[in-house]
């Protein structure tokens, strides 16, 4: 495997998860007794740029073509776009003359904030069955992954960018380079594109945030190396905003090279910051495994405990981490007897390897269990506050990031 932006051969291993399903392939019941596919979850490190990454072992049709996750169902993510979104209009003066482009634009959650304040948009989103959601809203979107392709036809329709937004996108781009390409070319010349992510690879380093590592994940990204990356399309990242939610953010705002603009002081800091914590030093990256080992030991110490004393454990969420999560530390619905989640285009359905059942979160007052495991733990704070019931049992909740911990 060679590293998908400097194409140097990757030969250091970051983390080997095994083998799992792919952590969005939720199963119908009359599924979980089929055969089902696995594939290796290995990611490594390029000694070179440091850009972690796995392989392309599914290809991308046949993972975001039906999607299982819709943006619209977490209050806090919601009230987070919103204030990004008062906040752009406001940083970037948008009027009706703007055009606001999205891609991986999900089920319009982002764009209709926009819509209100009758700024011209248009999301790009691969996932149809998505998609139909967001047209549903009013939201023009284009039914194709994005690429340098896609750009050069969107340009060729007059469609071109003051403000290109990928959120929670660029991890899930195998081809980086054409992607970027694309971004390029569908940006006005005085335009600004915002990108955001989670799993920044400072967080998940430090914080153990292996379950943020999965199949549709392709790539973890420093600032360094993001610095890199965009440098090397003709791009210049002028600005950077960390971020707490979803268990640490990175956004970042980028521009032609050409582009005259002030350049953030807070740029060189954080990459300053990245290397004092060892992001470019290889020996970080190969310890990461040996903890993550460790946390796993941890977990099941807690589900023996709690097996022993006879307590009944059920999980909160079923998100794509989870499943990572579950699968790496081989636990299954022998140990857990249901998931909840707030989505229902997930409810009544299983969890890919593990086949734990997926309910609304009122299964959990009728069954009273001695303990909630948050597997959806960037949302703890929103899910404590929604579950707050349980303590009238005396239930408590268990989150596993950066370690297994009980709160009274």
């Amino acid at each position: 495997m060679k590293c998908r932006f400097c194409k140097n051969q990757l030969v250091d291993v970051f983390l080997n998860l095994g083998y799992t399903p792919l952590a969005n392939s939720y199963l119908k019941k009359t599924e979980i007794d089929k055969p089902e596919l696995s594939f290796p979850l290995c990611a490594y490190v390029c000694k070179k740029c440091f850009l972690v990454q796995i392989d392309e072992e599914e290809k991308p049709e046949n993972i975001f073509t039906d999607y299982a996750y819709f943006s619209s169902y977490s209050k806090t993510w919601l009230k987070h776009i919103e204030e990004f979104s008062k906040e752009m209009i406001h940083r970037f003066q948008l009027t009706k003359e703007s055009k606001v482009i999205e891609i991986a634009s999900n089920d319009g959650y982002l764009l209709k904030n926009f819509k209100k304040k009758n700024i011209p948009i248009l999301g790009i989103e691969p996932a149809s069955n998505v998609a139909k959601f967001a047209k549903k809203k009013g939201i023009p979107t284009v039914e194709k992954f994005f690429s340098n392709k896609t750009a050069t036809e969107l340009v060729k329709k007059h469609h071109s960018a003051d403000i290109l937004i990928a959120v929670k996108v660029l991890p899930h781009v195998p081809n980086l380079n054409d992607f970027l390409k694309g971004i390029k070319k569908i940006l006005k010349p005085n335009g600004t594109v915002i990108v955001q992510f989670s799993a920044y690879l400072s967080k998940l380093i430090s914080q153990r945030e292996f379950d943020t590592i999965y199949h549709e994940h392709y790539s973890y990204f420093s600032l360094f190396t993001l610095n890199k990356i965009f440098s090397a399309h003709g791009l210049k990242i002028f600005d950077v905003d960390e971020l707490s939610i979803h268990g640490g953010s990175l956004r970042i705002y980028a521009t032609h090279k050409k582009q005259k603009v002030i350049v953030s002081k807070k740029i060189q800091k954080l990459i300053d910051k990245e290397k004092k914590l060892g992001l470019r030093n290889l020996a970080t990256y190969k310890n990461f495994n040996e903890r993550v080992v460790s946390l796993k030991f941890d977990l099941w110490k807690f589900f023996i405990n709690a097996q022993k004393q006879g307590k009944k454990v059920v999980c909160y969420g079923a998100p794509a981490k989870g499943n990572t999560l579950l699968n790496y530390c081989g636990i299954k619905n022998d140990l857990i007897e249901f998931t909840v989640d707030i989505s229902p285009h997930k409810q009544g359905l299983y969890l890919p390897g593990t086949h734990i059942p997926i309910y609304n979160p009122s299964h959990i007052k009728k069954n009273k269990p001695d303990y909630v495991l948050i597997l959806a733990w960037n949302l703890k704070k929103e899910i404590m506050e929604q579950m707050n019931f349980i303590r009238d049992w005396g239930g408590k909740f268990v989150t596993p990031i950066p370690n297994v911990r009980v709160i009274q």
